[in-house]
């Protein structure tokens, strides 16, 4: 019998080829989107579910459940981007990228734990990012609701022990997908004292995502996740200096750490 998996954000991006990949591996695949417009794509059944919104987690869920009578694993994946000056991003904005990237997640897993305790037995992996690792210029709010979500997992890990529910983070560096275009800019105003910096800033952003790997990888280091035993706590999928990135933050004095972020973004 296949294993029944339940991934957010399916439709496009990391979501959409992870969706595919696990597919052609066997597994019973059911993905969301805020619009299921088709029930099935690819092998991947589509659900309605928009994490921002309570009733349609519970719902898709509770479909899923009574479709196949467990979820085997969940893979928090939607989310979304946000840049800017923290000074001039609007508060709205700020609360709509933790309720998208963080609260949300959070909803869905308070959502398939009670099945998975009863079965003693789930594995829910949390899409974060190595941004999530340190804090980043003109990143700041994202930078935090991914750590913030990398350190949940951490927690829930240890409480969820006793269930045989097992959690991990998986933190993608820069991919070639569509994040730039559906993330929220500041605006970018000649009149901001920030604007030459966040504009150099933003430019080398989009410069990554576009030079930014296959996604197509994301889906093979969740499936061989999925096939581990006993998950570690974080996995880091990317370019080789933005793995590192994180390995020198953690050996290296904070402000040569600095330094060197100041000077990759040319500041």
């Amino acid at each position: 019998m296949s294993q029944v998996i339940l991934i957010t954000g399916a439709s496009s991006g990391i979501g959409k080829s992870t969706a595919h990949y696990l597919v052609s591996k066997g597994f019973t695949v059911y993905g969301t989107s805020r619009s299921a417009k088709q029930p099935e794509e690819n092998g991947v059944k589509f659900i309605a579910l928009d994490v921002t919104d309570r009733a349609t987690i519970k719902s898709a869920v509770a479909q899923v459940l009574k479709i196949e009578g467990r979820i085997d694993v969940l893979i928090n994946n939607a989310g979304k981007g946000i840049t800017g000056p923290l000074e001039e991003i609007p508060e709205d904005e700020l609360k709509s990228i933790f309720e998208t990237n963080y609260f949300g997640p959070l909803a869905l897993i308070k959502e398939v734990l009670p099945a998975m305790r009863e079965r003693r037995s789930g594995l829910i992996i949390n899409v974060t990012s190595i941004a999530g690792f340190m804090g980043l210029p003109y990143r700041s709010a994202y930078s935090a609701t991914k750590g913030a979500l990398g350190l949940t997992t951490e927690a829930l890990r240890m409480e969820l022990k006793e269930f045989n529910v097992k959690l991990c983070n998986v933190a993608p560096g820069d991919f070639a997908t569509n994040i730039a275009s559906g993330r929220y800019h500041a605006p970018l105003s000649p009149t901001s004292p920030y604007a030459n910096n966040y504009g150099k800033s933003l430019a080398l952003m989009d410069e990554h995502v576009d030079q930014g790997l296959n996604p197509e990888i994301m889906g093979e280091a969740i499936y061989k996740i999925i096939k581990t035993p006993n998950p570690d706590v974080n996995y880091k999928v990317g370019a080789f200096m933005q793995k590192i990135s994180i390995f020198l933050k953690g050996i290296l004095p904070g402000k040569i750490y600095e330094r060197l972020l100041l000077n990759h973004y040319k500041l």
